[in-house]
């Protein structure tokens, strides 16, 4: 009996190009977490005395009042628009996911510009009533409340989707067993959804870690804003990677916990009736039910977007100069650059993964596209030190005109890249999934090479899948503020950029109108969303 021949290793071209792409973002975290080598005692011992305990405590008190704010907020109004009928629940389905077009440092300021001391609001209050003390705005409250108004569309989009699916099912389920409609809902149809809520909540807190201008607004020190105070008022790189590589930590645990909880996802095919059979509110019931909807949108999307107009409107003619164009540009440049990279790299890599044989492609794929989960000022620091190392040593080894790379836009590209490619790579991958071996085959029946298939067959049919992903890639860009804000070169202010330096010097006024173009900008991927979620669900 012949022995079987042994498997030889063939080298794979696609799993390395996956892996070259992988490593962008190992690089970052791997250069962060060096720091801990080559630890300096003075400065761990002045972080450890003075820096981290606040630090530690704001993170974990604004994670916990954040998690609580969009679970309620979204859960709720996923529940109502998902299973419920009530007065304007079609218009509330596609309009309550228009806070994501607001950025939360925008929403941030706004909010303190209406209800500081100096503010509108308070100063009516004292010309009408006298000496009015209310609750102080600056706060971990002020911050908790902005953020969860900001960002509990992460949690009402996935619930609503989960909802959408089994809601009506498992509440009649529920009932048939001898429950309430409000003991169905806690004890069967939450539980059902829970994976999906934890799922959302956990992208919130992502995003609230990940939150720079947000902090600053409010003057909240957390992990990103020491971290930026660290590299520019101190000017300590080391400090930097030290508070970065901390943050890393609360991240990767997080990316864990969230990983578990898409493992525990089940789908369950019931049909289209979950969402045809809706529960009719009428009375008081469908009145709180409008009037919460209401509230929610007007205080997240309709107050700021309206108090930004009106702070812009009057000085439009003065402030609208010809430094604006330049905002404006420098922000096309970068964001149009930056998602052409990222869509360019997420089809590179998704057709690595259709394209490779090898059982580790998802992993690598996986770890490719976790940049997503890192701040921006993370991944600022690290890939800023292993660019700064490898420009010295171009400056010792062919003279100081070599020396350019840390100047250029070099980092702010790659850091765009390692923390927006999960966002391209969505739905590039998800469109190539639909488009079916058979059709490979016949190409391949018709003499196309790979080039050719990929050119004349794939990306043609890719079309929608390539706008989606640079559209929602481009407005992220538009609105990201820590990695501009640290690796910009001299002289490439952005809309992002205005807005930071006008709200640090407290003028709203000036701030309102580059915030309503990346709002304007914003409302986009928004629309996208409304449209994909209105076909699915009908």
């Amino acid at each position: 009996m012949p022995q079987a021949r042994p498997r030889t290793w063939r080298p794979d071209g696609w799993l390395a190009l996956a892996l070259a792409i992988a490593a962008l973002v190992l690089i970052p975290v791997a250069v962060t977490l060096a720091a801990f080598a080559h630890p300096q005692a003075e400065l761990l011992a002045h972080l450890a005395e003075f820096v981290l305990p606040e630090l530690v405590a704001n993170t974990l008190w604004l994670g916990a009042g954040v998690a609580v704010g969009v679970g309620v907020i979204g859960v709720s109004l996923a529940w109502l628009t998902a299973v419920c009928e009530f007065p304007g629940r079609r218009f509330f389905n596609w309009a309550l996911l228009l806070p994501l077009a607001l950025p939360a440092y925008v929403l941030g300021f706004v909010v303190i510009g209406l209800l500081d001391f100096s503010g509108p609001l308070q100063s009516a209050l004292r010309a009408a009533f006298g000496p009015v003390v209310l609750p102080q705005i600056r706060s971990r409250f002020g911050v908790i409340v902005t953020l969860s108004l900001a960002l509990y569309p992460y949690v009402y989009l996935i619930a609503r989707n989960a909802f959408a699916t089994q809601g009506a099912v498992a509440l009649e389920a529920a009932q048939s067993l001898g429950h309430s409609r409000r003991a169905g809902f806690f004890r069967v149809a939450l539980p059902m959804a829970r994976p999906w809520i934890a799922a959302g909540v956990m992208l919130a807190l992502m995003e609230t870690l990940a939150d720079f201008g947000t902090m600053a607004v409010f003057n909240y020190d957390t992990f990103t804003t020491a971290i930026y105070k660290a590299w520019f008022s101190l000017f300590s790189l080391p400090a930097a990677a030290q508070l970065a590589s901390i943050l890393i930590a609360f991240v990767l645990a997080m990316v864990v916990i969230e990983q578990r909880s898409r493992a525990a996802m089940r789908y369950g095919a019931v049909g289209r009736a979950a969402h045809t059979r809706r529960i009719r509110l009428s009375g008081a019931s469908a009145v709180l039910a409008s009037g919460w909807a209401g509230a929610v949108l007007t205080l997240a999307f309709i107050v700021p977007v309206t108090q930004l107009a009106l702070w812009a409107l009057p000085i439009l003619g003065e402030d609208l100069d010809a430094r604006y164009w330049g905002f404006f540009r420098h922000s096309l440049v970068l964001a149009g650059s930056g998602a052409l990279l990222v869509v360019a790299t997420s089809v590179l890599l998704a057709y690595a993964g259709r394209e490779s044989r090898s059982p580790g492609m998802p992993w690598v794929q996986r770890v490719a596209t976790l940049g997503y989960a890192f701040p921006g000022a993370v991944l600022a620091v690290g890939l800023y030190i292993p660019v700064a190392w490898l420009d010295n040593l171009l400056i010792d080894r062919f003279g100081a005109a070599a020396g350019v790379l840390k100047g250029s836009l070099v980092v702010m590209l790659l850091a765009y890249l390692v923390r927006f490619l999960a966002v391209g790579f969505g739905p590039v991958d998800s469109g190539l999934q639909r488009i079916t071996r058979s059709i490979d085959d016949a190409a391949r029946s018709l003499g196309h090479t790979l080039r050719t298939r990929l050119a004349r067959v794939h990306l043609p049919m890719l079309r929608a899948s390539l706008v989606t992903a640079a559209t929602l890639t481009f407005v992220d860009i538009m609105k990201e503020m820590p990695i501009t804000l640290m690796t910009r070169p001299f002289g490439w202010d952005t809309l992002a950029v205005r807005v930071f330096e006008m709200t640090s010097e407290g003028q709203w006024e000036r701030a309102a109108l580059p915030a309503l173009a990346i709002v304007i900008a914003g409302i986009i991927p928004v629309m996208i969303l409304t449209a994909h979620g209105d076909r699915a669900h009908g």
